[in-house]
């Protein structure tokens, strides 16, 4: 008898363990943790489609400085860098938090007097050009253009500064629990089920006809676009009804649209750079 109960009383011991250890897993998977502009995938596609949108100049002078296809080798690497102390003072580069219902007028002036708060995208954006024009050869400086003009784009990396680009809203990825700004960073490209490279070309075929538009589009055109996209997802969080294949119908074209754009502006920006 003293056995028995001795056995049961470590029962109750483990089980009262894995019980508190599961609460505090949950507690942590429940956090809203940052995430990224675009994941690892977005991030390669938008570099491997600008870097076939280059002219042969152009290839030969990127890769002289990054490498043979270093654009989509380094593409992700001011991310992986987040917690070197060396570049802390960068964190908040990746994004540009607007406020919600701003008119065209108010978003468009963001471009040139810098928010206050809610990151530094487009300050950082302009610092890396003009050390760009100073110096074509800066290697740090034309990693983080590769990057930034890619997070320039993402929808949640100019979204609501109140829920941290969307990182505080909820939702539900078919059975998993995820968030709305990790739904435009990994989710919605990882749906369609391609490599990055079989991305990239698709979109070259599928968008082909809209490069010339997007090219001659101005910078506050563009972003006004962006910014009306991200305002129409927290329309849509609103009414969604929770089922994870009506949200990629209803999102993946916009979503390829921002990643197809955001290629062809790097490249312009890149074929500026190394024209002369």
């Amino acid at each position: 008898m003293q056995i028995f109960l001795y056995l049961c009383g470590a029962i109750c011991k483990t089980m009262r363990r894995i019980s508190v250890f599961l609460s505090v897993l949950l507690m942590f998977l429940a956090m809203p943790l940052p995430s990224w502009a675009w994941g690892k995938k977005g991030h390669r596609i938008i570099a491997e489609v600008a870097y076939r949108l280059l002219s042969p100049q152009a290839v030969a002078a990127v890769d002289s400085v990054l490498g043979e296809h270093g654009m989509v080798w380094w593409a992700n690497w001011p991310d992986e860098i987040k917690s070197d102390t060396v570049f802390a003072d960068r964190y908040d580069w990746h994004f540009q938090d607007l406020a919600p219902a701003l008119s065209d007028e108010a978003v468009l002036a963001t471009l040139s007097a810098y928010p206050s708060s809610g990151g530094r995208l487009w300050m950082a954006l302009d610092s890396v050009q003009h050390t760009l024009a100073r110096n074509p050869r800066d290697r740090v400086a034309l990693i983080y253009l590769v990057h930034l003009v890619g997070d320039a784009y993402c929808p949640m990396h100019i979204a609501h500064e109140d829920d941290l680009g969307g990182n505080r809203v909820r939702m539900q990825w078919f059975v998993n629990p995820v968030n709305l700004h990790s739904v435009w960073d990994d989710h919605l490209i990882e749906s369609v089920g391609y490599s990055y490279s079989e991305y990239a070309a698709f979109l070259l075929s599928r968008y082909a006809a809209e490069r010339q538009t997007l090219q001659n589009a101005s910078r506050g055109d563009l972003l006004l676009r962006t910014y009306r996209l991200t305002e129409s997802i927290y329309d849509y969080q609103r009414t969604f009804d929770g089922n994870t294949w009506h949200y990629i119908y209803h999102w993946h074209e916009p979503c390829e649209h921002q990643l197809f754009t955001a290629a062809v502006r790097l490249a312009m920006c890149i074929e500026m750079l190394y024209k002369r």
